[in-house]
């Protein structure tokens, strides 16, 4: 019987201690090697040429999303499976994005990494239960909206939180403690819902909320000079 050859790629020891010891007991899985960065799971994957790759996200020196992107590149046959504590549908979108055939949180691991492993190595998409359950409702919710789901023109729940507050007037600062998140990624947030919509002045974003039922109408548009600076475009 052929082994599925497994890379482990995760910053904390003692979570690849706990893979390793979960899947010596599965006669056919055999881990071949383990990596603590991104840049070491790439130059392993690249040595052992794994049919699965098991990737954390959050890793030093190179993340899990570029990580994924290069290996995809450098050894197309391997599969990636993603094993991470982050869940929600933005990151899942963009690791299925950069190649990645399944997605994992750990709390599921016990119970489903070989599973996963079998069904990404087999070339089948995987996703957690929880997460399977909440692409089905975003999915339905599309449909009750009557918008294809995976429009690339369509905004994400996240982009129209701050859509919404950059319209009721927040700076960067103030959406990022709103949202709890920081600066750059409400930046990141802000240059996508710009491009989405072509719209790339504070004051036309904020008339766009405003036609869409985002905010009330009492909140005032503003203008280039009481607004935030706009990343890549003109206030």
């Amino acid at each position: 019987m052929q082994k599925i050859t497994v890379l482990l790629a995760d910053d904390h020891q003692v979570v690849r201690e706990g893979l390793r010891v979960l899947l010596e007991t599965e006669q056919d899985i055999e881990i071949v090697a383990e990596a603590w960065n991104g840049r070491q799971a790439i130059e392993l994957a690249q040595k052992t040429d794994p049919a699965v790759v098991v990737m954390d996200i959050s890793m030093p020196e190179l993340n899990g999303l570029d990580a994924t992107r290069q290996i995809k590149r450098a050894v197309p046959g391997t599969r990636v499976l993603v094993l991470s504590s982050y869940d929600d549908l933005e990151c899942v979108d963009e690791m299925v994005d950069a190649g990645v055939t399944g997605f994992l949180s750990k709390r599921s691991a016990a119970t489903h990494l070989p599973e996963a492993i079998r069904a990404v190595r087999a070339g089948r998409s995987f996703c957690s239960p929880e997460i399977a359950k909440r692409m089905q409702a975003r999915k339905e919710a599309s449909l009750r909206l009557g918008r294809p789901e995976g429009n690339p023109f369509e905004l994400t729940t996240r982009e129209e939180e701050v859509l919404q507050l950059i319209a009721e007037g927040l700076p960067n600062k103030g959406i990022a403690t709103q949202l709890g998140i920081s600066i750059k990624t409400v930046e990141k947030h802000r240059q996508k819902v710009m491009d989405k919509l072509n719209i790339h002045e504070t004051a036309g974003l904020t008339r766009y909320a405003l036609k869409k039922g985002m905010v009330p109408e009492k909140v005032p548009i503003q203008t280039p000079a009481e607004g935030s600076p706009v990343r890549g475009g003109s206030q």
